[in-house]
């Protein structure tokens, strides 16, 4: 496993980079600052810093991509959890925590990325190849927090440098296609600056190929229907672009393809073939393992496992996987058991049908506590590169054909254990890739890029909401979330509220 993610919370402990939950981009105290960036140490400390935003990714793709979407029905028992009016499509969640963190975690790394960029300086880091490299990490991360900015808010205040508290007062919110000119640009550079590989000690940092697989889901998001709101979709037609950078990936790149579906997810296999980036993640130290598994389980079944005594007694409601998801995988799917728990008996007696994500769980693994399991998060697989070439195809880039897209969609379901299928369509791929990324936080996204999310989650909610919670229909406004209610109030009138909200 990577080194980087042991020296993201040294660096946080030296609170230089500290939490903003407000809009400012407080910039680091100068006296701080001059104290620190002096060396190549130094900002490779500062970077790792900037890398260390991404820990809450798996848990907010969780709750908002895949509890949002047709894959999990997320309505509690009580009603209370933060995710019930995440899942309910309430249009009240301008003050629920989880959009919150969206915004504001994200800003974080913008702004750690941004204090980078702003100090680095050839006096600081001689070496040339390393400070190209770490400018090259501080614009990929940027443009990744920027990216799922926009796909979860739309139009965001864009910050391309420090800004005191004072100045970010007078920054409104941006075009989506601003936000996206930045993006575009830190791509493109963190293209030219990355290496392709590292050693051991740096496996799991941004590659060159991993900022050309972002770049193709950029574009292929562009690409996608704007639904008359301001939102992800431009309908840019960039799918020749898109298909460009991942036909790179996948003729040039080093990843290949891996034979099993589970070892992808196996704590033994880290940073196999199928990984072009990652959330990376370890243990032995509380605070330095990723929450999701003991997320995305329950309490009963964990009580269940009597065996280890090491396992985590977590407090944390089941959201049940969609009957409408389990239906759609046949009966001989290989990922279906490596994907989702079917129902248990715990040790009294108790016994549950419902189902829940399992993924990311290994209940022979040795840890401390339910905040800390020693497994990655997959941001971007090799099969997702491959599928996404299927996509940008069905979506009329040129160069591609048919046959390719049978191709890819045949290799992914022999694989999963599956026969083949012939003149695959745009929604035959949606299925693939709803069974292959399910609880990896691919679908509302998914949904949203290829124009399907309002007819998808339309036929969905009547049949899947046993509670009555849900409302029978969704407009085109609950594509995207609202401002947070403390960014409207920060300064009266900088930012308008997300309609619908």
């Amino acid at each position: 496993m990577n080194k980087y993610s042991l020296i993201i919370y040294s660096f946080l402990a030296l609170g230089l980079l500290s939490c903003e939950d407000k809009l400012e981009q407080a910039p680091i105290s100068d006296a701080s600052a001059a104290n620190f960036f002096r060396n190549a140490t130094d900002f490779e400390q500062a970077v790792n810093g900037v890398y260390g935003q991404l820990r809450p990714v798996p848990e907010r793709y969780y709750d908002l991509s895949e509890t949002r979407s047709d894959n999990v029905y997320g309505s509690s028992s009580t009603g209370v959890r933060p995710w019930d009016p995440i899942n309910d499509f309430v249009n009240t969640i301008e003050n629920n925590e989880l959009v919150a963190e969206a915004w504001n975690n994200n800003f974080n790394g913008i702004m750690r990325a941004n204090t980078v960029l702003d100090r680095l300086n050839a006096t600081a880091v001689p070496e040339e190849a390393l400070r190209s490299r770490f400018e090259g990490e501080a614009r990929f991360l940027r443009a990744f927090y920027y990216f799922d900015l926009v796909r979860w808010f739309g139009k965001v205040p864009l910050y391309d440098r420090v800004v005191t508290p004072t100045e970010a007062l007078e920054i409104p919110r941006s075009s989506v296609q601003e936000v996206y000119n930045l993006i575009l640009a830190d791509l493109n550079r963190a293209i030219e600056l990355l290496p392709p590989t590292y050693n051991a000690e740096n496996k799991g940092r941004a590659t060159s190929w991993a900022a050309k697989a972002l770049l193709a889901r950029v574009h292929l998001t562009r690409s996608g229907p704007s639904y008359g709101i301001e939102g992800p979709g431009l309908g840019a037609n960039e799918y020749s672009e898109a298909l460009t950078l991942l036909n790179d990936v996948i003729n040039n790149g080093p990843f290949t393809w891996v034979n099993n579906y589970a070892s992808i997810f196996s704590y033994n296999n880290e940073n196999n073939p199928d990984i072009v980036f990652d959330v990376q993640f370890q243990s032995g130290q509380i605070g330095v393992g990723t929450t999701l598994p003991g997320y995305m389980g329950t309490p009963p079944y964990f009580n269940s496992l009597s065996g280890n005594i090491a396992l985590p007694q977590s407090s944390v409601e089941m959201r049940e996987i969609a009957d409408d998801l389990l239906n759609d995988y046949a009966e001989n799917d290989v990922r279906k058991a490596a994907t989702i728990q079917q129902g248990f008996t715990d040790p009294n007696g108790f016994v549950e049908t419902r189902a829940f994500y399992r993924k990311f769980l290994d209940e022979t693994a040795t840890i401390l506590d339910r905040f800390d399991w020693p497994i990655n998060f997959p941001l971007i697989r090799y099969t997702d590169v491959l599928m996404m070439k299927a996509e940008a195809i069905l979506q009329g880039a040129s160069g591609g054909t048919q046959q390719e897209v049978d191709e890819i969609v045949n290799m992914v379901r022999a694989r999963a254990g599956l026969g083949p299928v012939a003149n695959v369509t745009l929604d035959m791929l949606l299925k693939e890739r709803r069974l292959e990324f399910a609880g990896e936080g691919l679908r509302w996204h998914d949904l949203v890029r290829t124009g399907t999310v309002i007819d998808k989650m339309n036929a969905w909610l009547p049949t899947e909401d046993e509670l009555n919670r849900m409302p029978e229909s969704i407009g085109v406004n609950s594509i995207i979330y609202p401002i947070p209610f403390t960014q409207l109030t920060v300064k009266e009138g900088l930012y308008q509220q997300n309609p619908g909200y």
